[in-house]
């Protein structure tokens, strides 16, 4: 006979076993004691005494716990909004694919082994759990940067359908809801319950203050704690947060939402509306120093690369700036438009000269000499060459930041937020071999956005050498360059009849 549970304490909560879960027919019986599929909320007519006529252990102690009022909700069910899928943000940004795909951090830690979750009503849309493997690392005796099971994130995709889902946990830990959508401001909100599982909770900067992140850190039952701002989104370890962070929650999430929106100013996100809604996220690893890859940009969990990140004073400074500038960089550099074959690790930096001289550190440029080396190397060269043939990519950067300088000196701040805004409003010129055609459209688009003939500039740094060229970027890319590709560029823009700059640009510096 099963006996009557009238009151549970949260401590007893924790320890409940999920193998009476597996019994779905007892459980899909007492969801009639429930308003919704959710099981989130007991109709007002169930009384203690209905306890006894439960089934299944799990919804007896959840309905229990509710009448006694011990239940908290908190984490364990509440509903999850669409987000726009990274094919939709590739359509209208024209990014690669770069943003989290764990927005939906539930705050919940599973178990391995059988758990339920409830989900409410769907309206046909699609959603699913994940359980990425944060705490990964390699095999003892293999060198982390050569791990065969690579650097990225591992993780657990679990379909979810509306009512009771059993699920089978490989490895346990933090769980976010996966929900995309290439209509997400029409997509309606889902509920979902968690009844198993650990509350880990996590971080949020539009309702929680430093108390609140030092009592999630002190409650943490997971490694890694979540935190999410307006465009920023980290899971690091607690034991570093613990260290770095502890009283900081709120100026550390506040720093990385600066960065990004230094980011999101020079790319006309800001001055167009059109900043997403979707976080890039910032995670630990334990192969590497720091890379970007689908799931954002990553960190090495060791004491010195964690007071880089961690750290809300260090964030904004010197190289941990610039880090997490040029990898989010690469998240945003659009693709092809500003990355063309050999520009990959070059318009990534335009966002970290943009942000990191923004926050007020001193311009790589200049502290490097690459100025004096850009001319020396590109413009001097003989036989001329074009800036995309220079092996050094901070040379090749001078160019696309010396017109950000000129023009900023000039009164127009805002002239790549208006050169990539054009560039968003267009098909790219092509791909692969033919991506070398979005140069000489970056060229026509500056020209017409700046309404000045930039040809004299462009001609210097080698934007117009035709040719063959073949440039090593990643890949290796094999460019023709006609002469009639030159000329009708040069024709499009003496045909504007645009006056001259008044000064030469090659000859700025920060």
């Amino acid at each position: 006979m099963k006996k009557l549970i009238v009151s549970v304490s949260l401590s007893l909560w924790l320890l409940i076993p999920c193998v009476a879960a597996s019994d779905v027919e007892s459980l899909k019986a007492d969801m009639t004691f429930f308003t919704d599929s959710t099981c989130k909320q007991l109709k007002t007519s169930v009384k203690l005494k209905d306890l006894a006529g439960f089934k299944s252990d799990l919804l007896e102690t959840v309905a229990a716990g509710m009448l006694n009022g011990t239940y908290d909700k908190t984490y364990r069910a509440t509903s999850y909004e669409a987000y726009p899928s990274p094919r939709e943000l590739g359509r209208t940004l024209k990014l690669g694919d770069g943003f989290s795909r764990y927005e939906n951090i539930t705050g919940m830690c599973l178990e391995p082994g059988e758990n339920v979750v409830f989900v409410g009503t769907t309206g046909g849309k699609k959603l699913s759990l994940l359980i990425p493997d944060w705490m990964r690392k390699p095999a003892k005796g293999i060198k982390p940067a050569k791990d065969p099971n690579g650097w990225g994130l591992h993780k657990q995709r679990i379909a979810l359908e509306e009512g009771v889902n059993v699920i089978d946990v490989k490895k346990g830990g933090n769980v976010y809801v996966s929900y995309f959508d290439d209509h997400a401001e029409k997509a309606p909100k889902i509920a979902v319950h968690f009844p198993t599982g650990k509350v880990n909770g996590f971080f949020d900067i539009s309702k929680h203050t430093n108390a609140d992140w030092n009592r999630l850190l002190d409650q943490a039952v997971s490694p890694i704690m979540d935190a999410r701002g307006k465009h920023i989104q980290v899971a690091y370890p607690v034991e570093w947060f613990n260290v770095y962070t502890r009283g900081k929650g709120v100026e550390l999430v506040n720093n990385y939402d600066a960065l990004l929106n230094h980011h999101y100013t020079l790319m006309g996100l800001v001055k167009y509306k059109k900043v997403p809604r979707n976080r890039i996220l910032a995670r630990v690893n334990f192969n590497y120093y720091m890379f970007r890859d689908s799931d954002g940009v990553a960190y090495l969990g060791n004491k010195g690369t964690m007071r880089m990140v961690a750290d809300p004073n260090v964030v904004i400074t010197g190289d941990p700036c610039w880090g997490f500038s040029h990898e989010t960089g690469h998240v945003l550099q659009m693709r092809p438009q500003m990355t063309w074959g050999g520009m990959t690790e070059v318009s990534c930096n335009i966002f970290s000269m943009y942000t990191v001289t923004g926050m007020g550190n001193r311009s790589r440029l200049r502290a490097q000499k690459n100025y004096a080396s850009a001319r020396k190397n590109i413009i001097e060269a003989s036989p001329k060459k074009s800036f995309l043939e220079c092996k050094n990519v901070f040379d090749r950067l001078v160019p696309f930041w010396q017109l950000h300088l000129y023009f900023s000196r000039n009164g127009r701040p805002d002239f790549y937020a208006d050169v990539m805004e054009q560039m968003r409003r267009r098909p790219d010129a092509g791909r692969g071999d033919d991506s070398i055609r979005n140069q000489f459209e970056f060229v026509k688009i500056c020209c017409d956005v700046a309404k000045l003939d930039l040809r004299d500039f462009f001609e210097k740094w080698g934007f117009f050498r035709a040719g063959e060229i073949t440039v090593k970027d990643y890949r290796t890319y094999n460019y023709t360059i006609t002469q009639k590709m030159v000329d009708d560029t040069k024709s499009y823009i003496a045909d504007k009849k645009y006056k001259k700059p008044a000064e030469d640009i090659t000859l700025i510096e920060d």
